[in-house]
């Protein structure tokens, strides 16, 4: 059982389904045996299995390893650049409670 620190995939755990062949191919036949054997010991998802399986097998049926590993995932929005993006300029207008009250502060009678 692998650390996740360790893995020949970085963020493994947050790598969308649909783009895991493309991230696996760069990697050899040691490289997806340990990614298969720490999904095993961790999450266990059949069909993240299933592409590490089939991966394998391909390698050992005479596939190449292609490309190279990418550190980043491209697929996964930016995170945020750091603070809040609101300010006097941004907020909305003010905005007059109706004259008959809020549910808070019901209308004092007339």
């Amino acid at each position: 059982m692998s650390d996740r620190d360790d893995l020949p995939l970085p963020d493994f755990d947050h790598v969308p389904l649909g783009t895991l062949p493309s991230r696996i191919s760069a990697l050899d036949a040691d490289g997806v045996q340990q990614l298969l054997d720490y999904e095993q010991a961790h999450g266990d998802r059949l069909p993240v299995t299933e592409v590490l399986r089939h991966r394998i097998e391909a390698l050992r049926n005479g596939a190449e390893p292609s490309g190279a590993v990418e550190q980043r995932m491209p697929e996964m929005p930016p995170g945020p650049s750091g603070g809040s993006g609101v300010s006097p300029a941004t907020t909305g207008p003010k905005i007059n409670p109706p004259s008959q009250g809020v549910p808070t502060n019901p209308a004092q009678p007339r």
